[in-house]
């Protein structure tokens, strides 16, 4: 299936903007038609996708860049691919760790108020 750029920034909930953005950035190369008009695919929409994904934990443009600019170049490239989501795969890891100890101690701050509240009801 193919979208223009307005029906594929609803599906895939980018901005227009955005999108323009991403292909200035290189982040997605985009087909256009005979009269210059950008042309989107269903495996453009999953591109996008996991683009979000990488984003939303953390990983920066440039990183992304990269990866996309790999991802261009075919098989061959594969192993540097797998290097690079590894390594942010640690980062999102200790990410995850430091959230769990900024959480843990949340918990216990408000056990500490619970308790003093509890204590003072009696």
């Amino acid at each position: 299936m193919s979208y223009l750029i307005g029906e594929f920034s609803r599906l895939s909930g980018i901005s227009i903007d955005t999108l323009r953005y991403y292909e200035k950035e290189k982040l997605i190369a985009v087909n256009r038609n005979s009269s210059g008009r950008r042309i989107f695919t269903d495996a453009d929409l999953q591109w996008i996708s996991f683009i979000k994904r990488l984003k939303e934990t953390g990983m920066p443009i440039q990183q992304i860049r990269r990866y996309a600019f790999l991802r261009g170049q075919g098989d061959s490239t594969l192993r540097e691919r797998l290097t690079l989501l590894k390594n942010h795969r640690a980062f999102v890891l200790e990410q995850k760790r430091i959230w769990e100890e900024h959480l843990s101690h949340l918990d216990q701050k408000m056990e500490f108020y619970e308790k003093k509240i509890a204590a003072s009801e009696k």
